[in-house]
């Protein structure tokens, strides 16, 4: 069997309602829409979440916190992760990309302490957790901050 030759089982799709072609059709004129009211109106109907006039849910929930728009967010990388450069390479937030560690630097990449490291590799990133230094320069290796 071949892709051009797949098509769905007998009985599996069905034909959609052909509506507001003629009255002989049981679907013509107003097209199953009714005679009149909100719904039957172009445009009609209500916006999600709408309770018919109750207060909404996302109403009634009380707000919580406070998001800070102008938090440094940064990509998050850990020791561990580093393990698959060889020795002696200097390991830059581009070099990260480029090989698909990270998808995206938002606002820097910080590398956490998680895991062990076996290669002595230079590390540049904007920020380094403690335990992360501990490991590259146990390693025999150095963390630069950027």
């Amino acid at each position: 069997m071949k892709l051009h030759e797949l098509k769905a089982a007998p009985g599996a799709t069905k034909a959609p309602k052909r509506k507001g072609r003629g009255t002989a059709t049981g679907q013509g004129k107003t097209a199953g829409r009714g005679m009149n009211g909100q719904n039957s109106r172009s445009g009609g109907g209500t916006r999600p979440g709408f309770e018919g006039g109750q207060m909404p849910l996302y109403r009634r929930i009380p707000k919580r916190g406070f998001t800070n728009i102008w938090a440094t967010e940064y990509t998050v990388l850990n020791v561990d992760d580093l393990n698959r450069f060889d020795a002696g390479t200097v390991v830059t937030p581009a070099l990260l990309e480029e090989v698909g560690l990270v998808k995206q630097v938002k606002d820097g990449i910080k590398i956490l302490g998680n895991g062990n490291l076996d290669k002595n590799i230079t590390v540049q990133a904007h920020k380094f957790s403690k335990t992360a230094i501990e490991k590259i320069e146990s390693a025999g290796g150095k963390a630069e901050v950027i």
